[in-house]
């Protein structure tokens, strides 16, 4: 199994993609039930969102064009699983997604990166699945994502191992997971995820340490390495999850940023889905 990635959480360029007019009415969601989104608030989100990658993080942003046939396409992070040079372009597992990861080949094509692609008729894999962890790959199997989209992103990125993880009460597995450092995995309370964690933990060789918040919506978080900043994570508001914030509080060694995604919640969205980390500095 390879080591730790030279550089985990280095990152110069994010593509994100503004949010659609047709996301309020026709986004998907998980429950039907949800409030109604406030399109003219997630925006607002999305902006500050970008904005903070942008101005205070230094990245590059690539913004793709908003394309209202489209109503989920804000979460870019579905289309592309990019690690190293290398981009796997998915092939997302709602049909009506599969026309997003079109403009998404082309902005990281512009970027240089080894694409590969998706073709196989019988996988399907969500962005939202893939857990890197800077030593290996966890792919969620939900009903986004299946066995053949897990073996076609392990041969893409062969150099490291890549184990399944089965989700049942969630739409993804970074609904209730991600990494907020090297080694340091982020997991919400729920039956669910606890049951996840388990898994995660038999089929890894290595041993991670783990953060345990309350809320499992609050468990996605992004966490980036940038140049005289050292490690940031950006987090969901004290005013959505006030416990799990008091949680990321103990985190002394972060420079910890909360940014609101309320709106977008309501349609299953989250901090990771809403862009697509590269690093680009070794060809500066």
């Amino acid at each position: 199994m390879a080591g730790l990635t030279v550089g985990f959480g280095e990152y110069t360029h994010a593509i994100v993609r503004g949010v659609p007019a047709s996301l309020p009415k026709e986004a998907l969601r998980m429950n039907e039930a949800n409030d109604d989104v406030d399109l003219a608030r997630a925006r607002r989100e999305h902006e500050l969102y970008v904005g903070v990658l942008m101005h205070k993080l230094g990245l590059q942003i690539v913004d793709l064009p908003v394309d209202d046939s489209l109503p989920d396409s804000v979460f870019v992070e579905d289309a592309a699983v990019v690690c190293g040079d290398t981009a796997l372009i998915t092939r997302p597992g709602a049909l009506g997604r599969r026309k997003e990861t079109e403009i998404v080949k082309k902005a990281l094509t512009d970027l240089h990166l080894n694409i590969v692609e998706m073709i196989d008729e019988s996988a399907t894999l969500d962005g939202g699945d893939v857990l890197f962890t800077g030593r290996e790959f966890f792919v969620g199997l939900s009903k986004r994502t299946n066995q053949r989209g897990a073996e076609i992103l392990a041969d893409a990125f062969k150099d490291y191992a890549v184990s399944t993880v089965p989700i049942y009460d969630a739409l993804h597995l970074k609904s209730f997971c991600s990494m907020a450092g090297p080694g340091l995995l982020v997991i919400g309370s729920s039956d669910g995820a606890q049951k996840a964690l388990k898994v995660i933990q038999q089929m890894s060789d290595h041993r991670y340490d783990k953060l345990t918040i309350p809320d499992d919506a609050a468990a996605n978080c992004i966490y980036l390495n940038i140049p005289n900043k050292g490690h940031v994570l950006l987090h969901s508001t004290p005013e959505e999850y006030p416990e799990s914030s008091k949680v990321f509080e103990r985190l002394k060694d972060h420079m910890l940023i909360p940014v609101p995604l309320t709106q977008m919640a309501k349609v299953d969205g989250s901090l990771s889905c809403c862009s697509i980390l590269v690093n680009k500095r070794r060809e500066m």
